[in-house]
């Protein structure tokens, strides 16, 4: 029989959850399209849901993590700092380093 292991990892702060997984798939997507609403859109998220979750993340972080510019004729726009870029790889960094513990934890009880 083939075992797999689940987890998830979110970091929270004194607001609540700063970052998880949906975070930081909504900030990849920010930095991939240059916009919150299309980053909503890629990720099948709503503009309202977005705003929210970037807007809990930046009061939480100790930088700003995205940086908007409202639309109008020139059209808005959002970027992702390079604090925000160095969140997300520090993120992305635990989960891996998490799951392949958990992996060869799973494989020490399937022996």
């Amino acid at each position: 029989m083939d075992y797999k292991i689940k987890s998830r990892i979110w970091i929270e702060s004194e607001q609540g959850v700063f970052l998880g997984e949906g975070r930081v798939r909504l900030l990849k997507a920010i930095a991939d399209t240059g916009s919150l609403s299309k980053a909503a859109n890629a990720i099948d998220m709503s503009y309202k849901k977005a705003w929210n979750l970037l807007d809990s993340m930046n009061k939480a972080a100790q930088e700003p993590l995205v940086i908007t510019s409202i639309g109008g004729k020139g059209g808005g726009g959002a970027n992702v700092t390079a604090y925000g870029i160095k969140v997300i790889k520090t993120f992305d960094s635990i989960n891996q380093k998490c799951w392949e513990f958990l992996d060869n934890e799973l494989k020490q009880l399937v022996l």
